[in-house]
């Protein structure tokens, strides 16, 4: 895959500007809608059950992440959720945390039962216990694990009928055929809250205008990648503090251009 075309999304995203409804949690929301919006999306936050489905339907996009689970909102992520599929809107899922509480993992088990999801986003613990495979987890965050990062995700894409996309050191994207591995991308990302959750988010506006959402999801793993870099460049010895506003304006102004030349990917 020559990187040109997956670069060239992102010119279509701030073309498109579309609206991506999220229900994401609360940790995360303003730094959400500010990455959405630096990157050229529209970002709108719908929770109560009395709308999401309306909202959901007219949108590009639905994500769905579950950091601050409650049981109204599950109801209403159910709800966006098939409201969406009745649409045609793809819905990008975020199991944070799966593992962690038997309340996360159900709930995780539940949405991809009952919502034909389009790219499930998260680690490989997260995915993993999704899934029903047994993969330690700390918190919300990944453990150590000894799994097959790419043999997981193709099991899991062609078990559900979705993209899947496991992020770590490496990302890993997959529809069960085609899968994608691609390096770019910063350790200080994990030094701020909200960056995954974002990345999700992100996904979701690239898959409001590339139906081939595996294409989707490597794009704007890229993109979000080369950002990271180039705003850890600028901002190595200050901290994260300055690196997340930096990242806001990187997300804002990075070009195609940048993702073609500063992309890493390889298909597998």
């Amino acid at each position: 895959m020559e990187n040109t075309k997956l670069a060239n999304l992102l010119e279509l995203v701030r073309k498109a500007n579309p609206l991506v409804h999220n229900i994401t949690n609360v940790v995360v929301i303003n730094f959400t809608a500010n990455g959405l919006l630096a990157l050229g999306a529209s970002p709108v936050m719908a929770y109560a059950k009395e709308e999401v489905a309306e909202m959901a339907k007219i949108a590009g996009a639905l994500v769905l992440n579950i950091g601050t689970l409650n049981s109204e909102t599950v109801e209403s992520m159910i709800l966006a959720g098939q409201a969406a599929n009745e649409a045609g809107v793809p819905v990008i899922f975020d199991p944070v945390g799966a593992g962690a509480t038997s309340f996360r993992t159900e709930t995780s088990q539940r949405i991809m039962k009952e919502v034909k999801v389009s790219i499930i986003r998260g680690n490989a613990a997260e995915i993993a216990n999704t899934v029903g495979e047994s993969w330690a987890i700390k918190g919300v965050d990944a453990g150590e694990g000894n799994g097959d990062v790419v043999a997981l995700a193709k099991k899991t894409a062609l078990q559900f009928g979705t993209v899947v996309a496991i992020t770590g050191k490496e990302d890993v994207v997959t529809d069960g055929e085609n899968t994608f591995v691609i390096k770019n991308g910063h350790p200080v990302l994990t030094k701020v809250t909200g960056t995954g959750c974002l990345l999700t988010s992100v996904i979701g506006a690239f898959a409001a205008v590339e139906k081939n959402l595996s294409e989707a999801a490597a794009s704007a793993l890229m993109s979000y990648g080369v950002a990271a870099e180039k705003a850890a460049k600028k901002t190595i010895e200050e901290g994260p503090g300055s690196f997340q506003i930096e990242f806001l304006n990187q997300l804002s102004s990075i070009t195609s251009d940048d993702v073609r030349k500063h992309g890493k990917i390889e298909t597998l």
